[in-house]
């Protein structure tokens, strides 16, 4: 098995540039790291790697070998997962990545639920808003909401995510209520930051064209749940997901606008690296999302 140890060793240096954090990765010194490129090297009979006082650069042999074993590894790592999967429950670590917001208010209790019924399997979850590199950061999985930028990684959508303007009634008996995009230049706004595009705010019109309305922020906030909130206080209106909106709009504390306008939905999808044998670790989670997110939201629901 050594010789996997210095394929796994290499590909863990070209993702992370450095002989140090290719050891961190893989939970070993920086002089083992070191002395299994070495082997590696010496058993090809080639330079895989280009060393210097201050980098690391692979050689034209070893971007090619490269592009070839991260492959082949993640394809015996999914078939060994998959035989032994056929008699055994799921096991193995799996790292997850999802947006902060969904991650924290959705996901969460059916990640709980998950683990309950696959014991066997180590949960590693990670929550950003930023668009994690799911092959070279090590990810299993992750949650993508709205348009997939990577078209080589393997999507598997769950679910519908709206996004409603809204606004709390108070603010709406003291400003009048907008009917149409144009007239948001009139009203303080109230915009999230974390939108991939939060500057144009997007509506249908009457021919059903989507229409990119300009917005200028009065108070901005780069967190949906800080946006409700001040919704909520009646500081303006506001573009939010139907997740993080969805209970204040059963509880009356906020009122959509501009409904007849609204943006198609956008799509929640869980993507992951192209393997000729998905994980059965991997495979069990998509199902288990699928399932938990195949039906009407609880957001969708009541309002």
């Amino acid at each position: 098995m050594e010789r996997l140890d210095c394929d796994r060793m290499f590909v863990a240096v070209m993702e992370t540039g450095s002989f140090t954090g290719a050891a961190l990765r893989c939970g070993t010194s920086h002089g083992q790291a070191s002395k299994l490129i070495s082997r590696l090297e010496q058993e090809l009979g080639v330079n895989l790697l280009r060393r210097s006082t201050r980098s690391l650069t692979p050689t034209e042999v070893g971007l090619a070998y490269y592009d070839r074993i991260r492959q082949l590894l993640i394809d015996y790592d999914a078939l060994n997962d998959a035989v032994r999967n056929i008699a055994n429950a799921p096991s193995g670590l799996l790292r997850i990545s999802a947006p902060v917001t969904f991650g924290t208010s959705q996901l969460t209790p059916h990640l709980v639920a998950f683990a309950r019924r696959y014991p066997e399997i180590e949960l590693d979850v990670n929550f950003a808003d930023r668009l994690v590199n799911v092959v070279d950061e090590g990810f299993d999985i992750a949650l993508r909401i709205g348009a997939l930028s990577d078209s080589s990684l393997v999507a598997r959508r769950l679910c519908a995510i709206r996004n409603v303007v809204v606004a709390s009634p108070d603010y709406l008996a003291r400003q009048g209520e907008p009917t149409h995009w144009q007239h948001l230049e009139q009203h303080s706004l109230i915009v999230d930051t974390n939108f991939r595009d939060p500057w144009h705010w997007p509506f249908l019109d009457e021919h059903k064209q989507l229409h990119l309305q300009p917005v200028r922020g009065h108070i901005k906030f780069s967190n949906a749940e800080v946006c409700l909130e001040a919704a909520c206080a009646g500081l303006g209106v506001a573009r939010i997901p139907v997740f993080v909106a969805g209970k204040a709009l059963k509880e009356k504390r906020i009122k959509p606008v501009l409904t007849t306008y609204e943006a198609p939905p956008v799509a929640l999808f869980a993507v992951y690296p192209p393997a000729r044998y998905l994980a059965q670790k991997s495979r069990v989670l998509i199902d288990f999302l699928v399932d938990a997110f195949s039906a009407q939201p609880e957001w969708e629901q009541g309002w």
